[in-house]
């Protein structure tokens, strides 16, 4: 019996599946106008809120610049992810460019951990030496902050439950606001009582944020680079429904990992000892690996499980 591939893919993000005979398209929506508007406003209020930050001696208010800046390159990745994603394949690069933000988001997670630990070393200096701190500068542009970054919210909030790249560009937006509303009551402390370590206080609280949001991007980054089974994924529940497809009596050799931050793909060896060729099964598998598992590129390789010519170049799998 010959072995038989069917490799079933999503072209150019942009693709469409018949479902018994009803076809419907799965083209994400665009956001490059939100994600323009977005990263034009947060960018020249990074540049403002560090300079008023240092006149204003606040290092809460350069803790949250930092911050915004994070975000920016987080728009700027999302936003490349995005324009990645509707790359054709080459000879060359056979899946397109789509794992590119996966390497920025390694730098990018690295340059803030070092960054944020800067932020926490200069607090700490504060805390043995306060100095005084423009208040209503700070309360000002703070201010400023969260009225820009709720508006640049607002801009993904349509996207936010479709793809995880604008679901994160909305969080990232939020969380910012959130933040400079902590600078906000943080002047507003230091104003009313004068414990000029509110400040410094503050900014160690910042950091921290930007540390737990990096850590996270951190170990997702090095998942997707490492080709971890993506966690949205349940991979158990996909070998029990191929285990179950007719005539299959094992699989091996499944692999399940990330091509990009929106696309998933599969390999798997079904071994059906004696069953004829059959590409309405093949067929029927890759649309439901896609609709049921969120599997968009799937290959299935088809082995009779003839002993006399076992599929060498498949190793025995370490669970």
């Amino acid at each position: 019996m010959p072995d038989r591939t069917r490799h079933d893919h999503a072209r150019d993000h942009k693709h469409d599946h018949d479902h018994g005979g009803h076809s419907h398209s799965h083209a994400p929506a665009s956001f490059d106008r939100a994600f323009l508007i977005g990263i034009t406003l947060n960018t020249g209020f990074v540049i403002a809120e560090a300079t008023y930050g240092v006149l204003a001696n606040s290092l809460a208010l350069i803790a949250d610049a930092g911050h915004n800046l994070s975000d920016v390159l987080g728009l700027l990745l999302a936003w490349a992810a995005s324009s990645l994603a509707k790359r054709l394949p080459t000879d060359r690069y056979t899946y397109g460019l789509k794992r590119t933000p996966i390497l920025a988001s390694l730098a990018n997670a690295m340059l803030l951990l070092v960054a944020s630990g800067a932020i926490v070393w200069e607090a700490v200096q504060r805390f043995s030496d306060p100095t005084p701190v423009a208040e209503m500068t700070v309360i000002w542009v703070a201010l400023i902050g969260i009225v820009i970054n709720g508006a640049t919210a607002l801009g993904f909030m349509a996207g936010r439950k479709g793809d995880l790249n604008i679901r994160g560009a909305f969080l990232h937006m939020v969380a910012d606001a959130v933040v400079s509303l902590g600078v906000v009551l943080s002047a507003l402390a230091v104003l009313y009582t004068g414990w000029q370590w509110i400040d410094p206080l503050v900014s160690i609280a910042i950091a921290a944020v930007i540390v737990i949001g990096t850590w996270s991007l951190l170990k997702d980054s090095i998942n997707l680079a490492l080709d971890a089974v993506p966690s949205t994924i349940d991979r158990p529940a996909i070998e029990t429904y191929l285990k179950g497809l007719p005539g299959v009596s094992e699989i091996h050799d499944l692999h399940i990992w990330a091509m990009s931050t929106t696309e998933v793909a599969l390999t798997v060896h079904l071994v059906r000892p004696g069953a004829m060729l059959d590409d309405g099964l093949l067929a029927q598998a890759s649309r439901d690996l896609t609709a049921r598992f969120g599997i968009a590129h799937a290959t299935l390789q088809i082995e009779s499980g003839d002993p006399a010519h076992p599929c060498t170049l498949a190793p025995a799998e370490v669970v």
